[in-house]
């Protein structure tokens, strides 16, 4: 039976310890705490996840919130120029519903599941020499904690990583009383608030450790008018300020947020981190060899919802690459390639769409952006990207494919000429 380590207890590392539990392979998975720690600990992301990721976890019979969490079929876009209405709206519905589960509530379960079914459970923050000493028992080492020290021993790949410092600073709520737009599809939307020149703010239903909620963020352009939490110092500092924020620079949506509460003293969020690429495969001091998965390897943004997705994707690529490979050495050459079947199935366009949404938008992108309030065939097109981005390469990450791509749209709304 081969031997698996896996460190990290993430999105992408439990995905890939409970698949591989399921075929049979021997996994140690080493966690920084325990269940019990990350179900009563502080919110870690936003995690909203789209219908094939989530299919993902279905076929491995580890999604769990099926009629507990928030399906989410519908998805508002507004764009905001300092006055008190959006001066662009439109609405599309997603095809198949997505939803967001708080990662305290699926990792502490995924964790529980891990040992019920015999898995090897480590709780112990591993540092360089501790994966160091343990990787000669194992057959394959896979590094799968991105916001520890030791994403760090795998080096940036500068040729896909084009900023150097944080693009956004994010700030997290996580509330009940957040009321439906009366005007809305309901209290199941995700809204997308581009605040130009400021940021963006996003609101999700969610299911948290208490319930249904909804997360709101604000993801802020450095040193900019929504970047003022630093000097934050509680819970309740934290979600006075983002109110403060929403009336300031949200004010449409004034009557949903009337009658906020946190969720939990643990449902705030705060922080930023550069977008980066690293190389797949690290040297250990003693000159061993290990995997990086997951946003060890690519970190991107939360600005497109795409995190706990492009974990989920990364894990399912992983997956099938240590079970096609059979009883062969996991090398170099094993390694290389289950990264970058990774990346050229899902890394790259996720990857240059999310990085150019951190930009100022080019004119061909707020055409398009704009043109959606009146075609709704662009709206739900790229609303339906989020779940596969590839499809952006064909018609809005290049000004002259979007210009043939909205005369398309334009011309088959007019009709056929007479």
């Amino acid at each position: 039976m081969r031997r698996i380590l896996i460190v990290g207890a993430g999105q992408a590392g439990l995905h890939l310890a409970l698949g591989l539990q399921r075929h049979g392979y021997d996994v140690t998975v080493v966690s920084a705490r325990t269940a019990d720690e990350i179900e009563h600990g502080n919110v870690m992301s936003t995690q909203f996840q789209f219908d094939s990721t989530l299919k993902f976890e279905r076929d491995l019979g580890i999604y769990f919130w099926d009629g507990q969490a928030p399906h989410t079929p519908d998805t508002r876009f507004m764009l905001g120029a300092g006055g008190p209405t959006p001066v662009v709206e439109w609405g599309s519905p997603l095809k198949k519903p997505g939803a967001d589960v708080d990662q305290r509530v699926k990792m502490s379960r995924w964790l529980r599941l891990f040992e019920e079914n015999g898995g090897d459970l480590v709780i112990h923050k591993a540092t360089v020499s501790d994966v160091d000493k343990w990787a000669g028992a194992y057959d394959l080492v896979v590094v799968a904690a991105g916001k520890d020290r030791l994403a760090e021993i795998f080096e940036r790949d500068a040729a896909r990583s084009p900023f150097t410092e944080p693009q956004r600073m994010l700030s997290v709520v996580y509330v009940n009383g957040f009321q439906p737009d009366p005007a809305g599809p309901g209290d199941h939307s995700v809204d997308f608030h581009l605040l130009p020149e400021r940021g963006e703010m996003i609101v999700m239903p969610a299911l948290t450790v208490s319930g249904p909620c909804h997360i709101l963020f604000f993801e802020a352009i450095p040193g900019g008018e929504l970047d003022v939490f630093s000097d934050v110092s509680s819970p309740q500092q934290h979600l006075e300020r983002f109110v403060e924020l929403l009336e300031q620079h949200v004010p449409w949506v004034r009557e949903q947020y009337g009658k906020l509460e946190l969720t939990d003293p643990g449902g705030t969020l705060r922080g930023g981190f550069t977008p980066t690429v690293r190389r797949p495969v690290a040297t250990l001091p003693s000159g061993g060899r290990v995997l990086g998965m997951g946003d060890v390897v690519v970190a991107n943004d939360p600005i497109t919802g795409q995190g706990s997705n492009m974990a989920a994707k990364c894990a399912a690529v992983y997956l099938d690459s240590i079970l096609d490979h059979g009883d062969r050495p996991f090398d170099d050459a094993f390694m290389e390639r289950a990264f970058e079947t990774f990346w050229t199935l899902h890394g790259r366009a996720t990857t240059e769409w999310t990085n150019m949404m951190l930009s100022p938008p080019p004119p061909h992108v707020l055409e398009l952006l704009g043109a959606a309030s009146q075609f709704s065939a662009i709206g739900n097109r790229y609303i339906e990207g989020f779940d596969d981005p590839n499809d952006f390469a064909e018609w809005f990450m290049d000004s002259d494919k979007a210009a043939a791509y909205l005369a398309e749209v334009v011309g088959a709304a007019a009709g056929p000429a007479r």
